[in-house]
């Protein structure tokens, strides 16, 4: 057994789920799942709980539970909620290269009222100190949902996916990898660097991002959605990145801080442009009927990020915490 102390639970579907993982427990069939909110705070934490035995499990929890029947019947029944929320949120889209277009424009923030515009123009150090400590969840395991797709593809898809791969785990290097590096920004911020450790903290908006990535990348048959999931992720990082290394030069933080979004500024400009062209490509080539799907990855993917922005824009505005518990009570 390894990992994380399990959470604190959200409801009526995390409160029994909690209880089978700590005691050991049979788990009763779920109670209220046909009226739990799909985006809410419930829901996703459980949903997130379950996936992570996937990942590095918890503390409490033996490992055999990865694979249980119960809990892989309760995370069916949440996945099939979260996915029917997002295929009636999301627009019913085919063109995968239309979708990938438009996040040039950044949608979300061609106003530029977007999250990492915000910290970059007005910010403040203690708000920054809340967004890494949420994307935490993501990028203290960086790449490794999407390294599930891997041998679900052939051909160039695979080749391209595995040298982007590579670069997110450091080239080889242990002190490269992007997760050592956001650890690294943690730290230099004054933020406990352990695994899932702020995850009392994340509202629903911010375990939906990453729930979504654990969703798309352990069905092969949502492979095309990951792929779409994948090149969002890269297309828009870049920007994003240099946007947010501005704002930390800004703050005054540290060096540390700094060479993460600096990293990505850097390399997500090439990744960008090898996603959409060889990864999704090669994959469109091989399987064109997956196109939809792609598309589906994408704005999925954007769907969620603007859920995230609305949030924290909206607490930071009114100059309150975005998390469910203050950074030190955390």
């Amino acid at each position: 057994m390894s990992g994380s102390p399990l959470p604190s639970e959200r409801g009526a579907l995390s409160r029994p789920l909690l209880s089978t993982l700590r005691y050991g427990t049979p788990l009763p069939a779920p109670d209220g799942l046909e009226e739990a909110d799909p985006y809410g705070d419930d829901l996703q934490l459980t949903l997130y709980t379950l996936y992570e035995l996937h990942y590095r499990g918890f503390a409490e929890v033996n490992d055999e539970r990865e694979w249980d029947p119960g809990l892989l019947a309760l995370r069916r029944s949440l996945e099939l909620r979260f996915l029917h929320a997002l295929r009636i949120d999301v627009p019913d889209d085919h063109d995968a290269g239309a979708a990938l277009d438009a996040l040039r424009e950044e949608p979300p923030a061609r106003d530029g009222t977007g999250v990492s515009h915000y910290l970059q123009r007005d910010g403040e150090l203690w708000q920054f100190r809340e967004y890494a400590a949420l994307r935490s969840l993501y990028h203290l395991k960086e790449a490794d949902p999407h390294v599930w797709v891997v041998p679900r593809l052939h051909g160039r898809a695979k080749a391209a996916m595995v040298a982007v791969e590579y670069d997110e785990f450091g080239a080889g290097r242990e002190e490269a990898v992007h997760a050592r590096l956001f650890a690294d920004l943690m730290a230099d911020l004054g933020l406990r660097t352990e695994y899932g450790h702020y995850l009392d903290a994340a509202p629903a908006q911010a375990l939906a991002t990453v729930n979504l990535m654990s969703l798309l990348g352990l069905h092969r048959a949502l492979r095309g959605a990951l792929v779409g999931h994948f090149a969002a992720v890269e297309t828009t990082s870049s920007p994003r990145s240099r946007r947010l290394a501005a704002a930390l030069r800004r703050m005054g933080a540290g060096r540390a801080a700094r060479r993460f979004f600096d990293e990505h500024a850097a390399a997500d400009a090439a990744h960008a442009q090898v996603v959409r062209h060889e990864v999704v490509g090669g994959l469109l080539e091989d399987e064109p009927d997956l196109e939809p799907d792609v598309a589906f990855g994408v704005r999925a993917t954007g769907h969620l990020e603007d859920r995230l922005a609305a949030h924290l824009l909206a607490a930071w505005r009114e100059r309150r915490s975005a998390l469910r518990v203050p950074l030190a009570a955390a």
